[in-house]
């Protein structure tokens, strides 16, 4: 099987791959039911060493700096109440912590949240967090410029292997909202 994007000595669609994938992932595609078919999502392996998304990019091919997007984990405080939430956004684009996370979690402060706790909560390695596995009660942020393309890298649950995904099957994740902006 040969990648939409990128060069890839393997690929693979990923519900065939669940041996390779962290449990929160392989149980999240093992009861896969969004509108997007399961077979569409693929799994590609890759160097741990290279799973940073510049370095990624630069090593498995032009364009996949363009494709990628990233996972990243946030905490929003308000009186004495934490809501981490995680917010998918292009990787050539700046999250909006401080202003359409805030807002939409209806927070006083929105940050990054801290490395570890993030890790814990999701079962997943830093550097490879994905929205597939998350846990059931956080919110999705999906910056809405993912929605329409055709093909985005993320990670897999681990530094080892990314995700290939249409941005379609992001939008129907559990508890996804699509927001404009959201990558600033």
């Amino acid at each position: 099987m040969r990648a939409p994007i990128g060069h890839f000595d393997e690929v693979h669609p990923a519900a065939e791959c669940l041996d390779d994938l962290v449990p929160p992932v392989a149980d999240a595609l093992r009861a896969w039911s969004g509108p997007v078919p399961v077979e569409q999502l693929l799994y590609v392996d890759s160097d741990p060493g290279k799973a940073d998304t510049a370095v990624f990019a630069e090593t498995y091919g032009p364009g996949l700096l363009e494709a990628s997007a990233n996972c990243v984990v946030v905490a929003g405080r308000r009186g004495g109440e934490t809501t981490l939430a995680a917010c998918m956004v292009p990787a050539t684009a700046r999250l909006d912590v401080n202003g359409a996370v805030r807002r939409h979690l209806g927070a006083r402060k929105a940050s990054f949240a801290p490395l570890d706790r993030a890790v814990a909560e999701t079962g997943m390695e830093y550097g490879g967090i994905t929205p597939l596995g998350l846990p059931g009660d956080w919110p999705l942020l999906v910056d809405a410029a993912l929605v329409p393309e055709p093909c985005l890298v993320i990670g897999s649950g681990s530094r080892r292997g990314k995700l290939l995904v249409p941005g379609a099957a992001l939008a129907a994740l559990p508890g996804a909202v699509v927001l404009d902006g959201l990558g600033g």
